[in-house]
This record gives C-alpha cells, structure tokens and sequence, in this order.
C-alpha cells in the first residue's frame, strides 16, 4: 500500500488540500459498493414491479444481449469469469423461466448456442429505463454540491473499474460497468 493516512499537498502542508489516503478510500467504498448496488436493484424492481432476478442472472443475460447471435455455454462462462458448472445452473434455472433459450446451430447439431429470450430483453430494457428513472430522481433531489461531486467521481469510478479488470482479470465484456439493475 502507497499512503494510508492522507497525504497533503502543497508545499509546507500549509492550507493545502489533503489527499486522502489509498487504504481509507477502498475501505469505505468497499463498504458502500453493495449496498449501493442493492439499493439501486431494489429501488429498480419497486418502480416496475420487476421480478427478483439475481444480479447472477441479470448480468448472464447483459453478456447474451451483447450478443444477438448468440454464445456457447464456454464462451458465457469465460466472459462472465465464471465456472462452466456456474453457467450451467443459471441456464437451466432461467430455462425455465423461458429468460434465455437453448439454440443447436444448423451448421453443427451437437452444439448449442445460448440467447437471451424477447422477455428477457424486455426485462433488461425495463430494469434500465427503471434504474436511470428511480437513480435521477435520488440525484435530482441531492444538493447542487453532491451532484457536482457525484459527476466529477464518474471519470476516477471508469477509470478504477478499468484497473481492476486489469489487474485482477475480471473483465466481463459484457457490456455492463456497474450493476445498475
């Protein structure tokens, strides 16, 4: 770790503003990333009277709308970061629910192709359009100064997803930043 206790800038400390230390940001944004995300999904399924699908499900779903021609279960689970078994569960689960659909290529029966249904695709169109309606009213109703923080922060908040995926390889590719629904 780099500074854990805050840094100030300028010369002398002298009524320079202080950089806050590295440990005590990612502690309290780790401390606010779930329950920010929980609080956006469940604001989104109160708004629309959505189902509760799991954030598991919801981002299976993004990573198939991604792409409408379809993805194997190996490809799913390599751009979820996820194991094939963990793949497999979610398909048969949301199988079901007629979410996603079981699709053998014409070229190669012995392989199947996985897609979001057209339910499903409404669903993530209605939790999205949700998520930004229930979001911009909690934003509009903050003062002039949060929002302008909140709006300075969406750079360094990319910019930090980016890294992680980076470093830690969990790029998902699948089209999704942060969960917001």
């Amino acid at each position: 770790m780099r500074d854990t206790d805050g840094v100030v800038a300028g010369k002398h400390g002298e009524g320079a503003p202080t950089v806050p230390g590295s440990a005590r940001v990612a502690v309290a944004l780790g401390g606010l990333l779930g329950p920010l995300r929980r609080a956006v999904l469940r604001a989104t399924r109160n708004a629309e009277g959505l189902p509760d699908l799991p954030e598991a499900q919801i981002e299976l779903l993004r990573a198939l709308s991604s792409s409408p021609e379809g993805l194997s279960p190996g490809a799913v689970a390599e751009r979820l970061r996820v194991a094939p078994s963990t793949v497999s569960n979610l398909v048969r689960t949301m199988s079901g629910a007629r979410l996603v659909e079981r699709v053998r290529p014409e070229h190669d029966q012995r392989t199947v192709v996985l897609t979001a249904s057209q339910e499903a695709l409404n669903l993530l169109e209605r939790y999205d359009r949700a998520s930004t309606a229930a979001l911009t009213q909690v934003v509009e109703e903050l003062p002039d100064s949060d929002r302008a923080a909140l709006d300075q922060a969406l750079p360094a908040l990319g910019r930090l997803v980016t890294a992680l995926q980076a470093v830690h390889g969990t790029g998902s590719g699948s089209g999704s930043g942060m969960p917001t629904s």
